[in-house]
């Protein structure tokens, strides 16, 4: 794993482990539904064109998730997120701090190609 990966990996994972605690009465690891939703995810941030410098996916203007699956994790940050600063508070930093970044120009043109 690379270690840019790795506070994104693990927010998603920590927002669709409350999420799925939750709405489908998980006590641990995931059900198949959220299980099949994080190894999509994780697919998606792997083949990233962006990869280091890439900003969270609301900032992006290149949208890696297919419109299903970009409304599910919609769905699940909208639920997950406000809770994420009580249960895993670096990671709530991490994430605050990625979301601040912006795709460069260079970034895009360089994607387009």
């Amino acid at each position: 794993m690379e270690p840019w990966c790795w506070t994104r990996w693990s927010a998603r994972r920590a927002m669709i482990g409350i999420f799925c605690r939750a709405h489908h009465g998980t006590k641990r690891g995931l059900c198949t539904e959220c299980d099949a939703l994080w190894q999509y995810a994780r697919e998606r941030v792997d083949h990233c064109p962006f990869r280091a410098g890439k900003p969270t996916c609301l900032n992006c203007a290149v949208h890696c998730f297919k419109p299903a699956a970009r409304e599910q994790i919609r769905r699940v940050m909208r639920y997950a997120g406000p809770r994420m600063t009580w249960r895993h508070p670096v990671l709530t930093l991490f994430h605050f701090i990625d979301g601040r970044r912006k795709a460069t120009e260079r970034q895009l043109t360089r994607h387009r190609l």
